[in-house]
């Protein structure tokens, strides 16, 4: 079985099921309702929520006929607390990025006072 980060992002590999989950981010919807902006059918949305749900990013509720779907933010959590461990990474190329801009715009302000 594969580990619970990989499940998760491969759940949010797909753009449907990220805009799924940012339907429920508002609150508990209905599979129809979650269906409603989507160009594909009810037994196609019901695939995508099944991803979601394995992947611990919905849980589905039973209130007699009507079976809401309420996102569980926790999978998302775990990704971005993985996600954040490579934070000083990606500052420090933005950091070497915004020294090399400051000595071209000094070389530029440079080269632009000797032609005058």
């Amino acid at each position: 079985m594969a580990d619970r980060l990989s499940t998760t992002l491969s759940a949010l590999a797909d753009p449907t099921r990220r805009a799924i989950l940012a339907r429920l981010a508002s609150g508990e919807r209905s599979v129809k309702e979650i269906a409603a902006p989507f160009e594909m059918s009810l037994p196609a949305v019901s695939k995508h929520l099944k991803v979601l749900e394995r992947a611990g990013l919905i849980a589905r509720g039973r209130d007699a006929q009507w079976r809401p779907c309420r996102l569980n933010a926790e999978p998302l959590k775990q990704v971005s607390d993985w996600v954040e461990r490579y934070r000083a990474f990606w500052e420090a190329g933005l950091d070497r990025l915004d020294a090399y801009l400051g000595e071209l715009q000094a070389k530029e302000k440079k080269h632009v006072r000797k032609r005058k």
